[in-house]
C-alpha cells in the first residue's frame, strides 16, 4: 500500500470507524471529480470562487447562473467569457450550473423563470458542461403541491427538447421522494432529464436514501450535492460509506461530478473546514 492510501485509510477510520478496507480496494482506484458549489464557497455567481477552490483544493465549482439583482448575469456574453477564462486561468473547471434563484422566484409559477432556463442551457452549452440543476426548495418546493407539478412538467415538456439538442441534462433537485421524481420524468419523456440527489436534503424531507440510490439507479442521477447542515461530513447521522456501497452497487459512473454543499460548523475555518471535507470525501469514494 503507497503511503498516500495508507494516510487515507487511516483518515477514513478515524472517521467511519465500521469501513470495511476490503470494499475499498475493490473500488480499483476509481476517481471521482469533486467539486463544490459557488454559493457554499461564500462567492455566489463570483469570478471568486475560482480562487477560492483552487486554495481548497477541488476540482471544479458548479456555478450559479446568478440572482435578481445582477440580472441572472451569466447569461450576458461577456460574463460568460470572464469565468470561461478564470477557469482556464486557475485550472478549477466549470463542473456544472445552477438555477438557484428559483428558490425565490418559483419556476412552478413565475413565467420569467421560463427564459432563465433556456438561457442556462445555452450558457452551459458555451462552457461546455453537461448539467444545469433546477432548484426547488423554499417558495418552489413540491410537496403537496399538485397544481405545481403539473405546471412544471408543462414547462418542461416546452423546454427539453432545447436541451436534447443541445445535449445538456437538466437536473430536478427537490424534497420529493424518488418515486415522484421518476413519475415526473416520465410524463415529461426525455432522456436528458434526470434527479440532481442530495442525500442530506432527501434524508430530511423522511426518504429512505439507501432505497432511493437503488430505485433511481446511475440512469437517472445526473450529480449528486453531498452535505451535512452545520457538521463537517462524516460527523453527523449520514451513513457515507454505506452512500459509497450503494453508489457502487449501481455502478454510478465515475466522471460524473460530486459537489460539497453546506458542511462546515458554525464559524469554522473556511478554508481548513472544506480541506477536511475534501480529504474525507477523497478516503470514502477512494478517490
Amino acid at each position: 500500500m503507497v503511503r498516500r492510501q495508507f494516510i487515507e485509510y487511516l483518515t477514513l477510520l478515524s472517521a467511519s470507524p465500521g469501513i470495511d478496507l476490503g470494499y475499498l480496494a475493490s473500488l480499483k482506484h476509481k476517481k471521482y471529480n469533486i467539486g463544490a458549489c459557488d454559493w457554499s464557497l461564500s462567492q455566489n455567481s463570483k469570478l471568486a470562487a475560482f480562487d477560492v477552490a483552487k486554495s481548497i483544493g477541488l476540482d471544479g465549482i458548479q456555478v450559479n447562473l446568478g440572482t435578481r439583482q445582477d440580472g441572472m448575469h451569466l447569461r450576458n456574453k461577456n460574463t460568460q467569457i470572464q469565468f470561461r477564462d478564470k477557469a482556464k486561468e486557475t485550472g478549477i473547471a466549470i463542473s456544472s450550473m445552477a438555477i438557484g434563484e428559483l428558490n425565490n422566484v418559483p419556476y412552478k409559477s413565475d413565467n420569467q423563470t421560463d427564459a432563465w432556463v433556456f438561457d442556462a442551457i445555452d450558457a452551459a452549452t458555451f462552457f461546455n458542461v453537461e448539467v444545469v440543476l433546477l432548484a426547488f426548495f423554499s417558495k418552489n418546493d413540491l410537496r403537496n403541491d399538485a397544481k405545481g407539478v403539473d405546471t412544471v412538467i408543462q414547462k418542461l415538456k416546452q423546454v427539453m427538447p432545447y436541451a436534447e439538442k443541445n445535449k445538456i441534462t437538466l437536473g430536478i433537485e427537490s424534497y420529493l421522494t424518488a418515486e415522484e421524481h421518476l413519475d415526473i420524468m416520465e410524463k415529461v419523456g426525455s432522456d436528458y432529464l434526470k434527479v440532481y440527489y442530495d442525500f442530506r436534503n432527501a434524508q430530511d424531507a423522511g426518504n429512505d436514501i439507501y432505497h432511493e440510490i437503488k430505485l433511481l439507479g446511475n440512469k437517472n442521477i445526473c450529480e449528486l450535492h453531498l452535505k451535512e447542515n452545520g457538521a463537517f461530513l462524516g460527523k453527523a447521522d449520514i451513513d457515507w460509506a454505506k452512500v459509497s456501497h450503494a453508489l457502487n452497487d449501481i455502478n454510478f459512473q465515475h466522471t460524473k461530478w460530486m459537489h460539497i454543499e453546506g458542511a462546515l460548523p458554525p464559524k469554522y475555518d473556511f478554508i481548513h473546514g472544506h480541506q477536511q471535507n475534501l480529504t474525507f470525501l477523497k478516503s470514502i469514494f477512494n478517490a
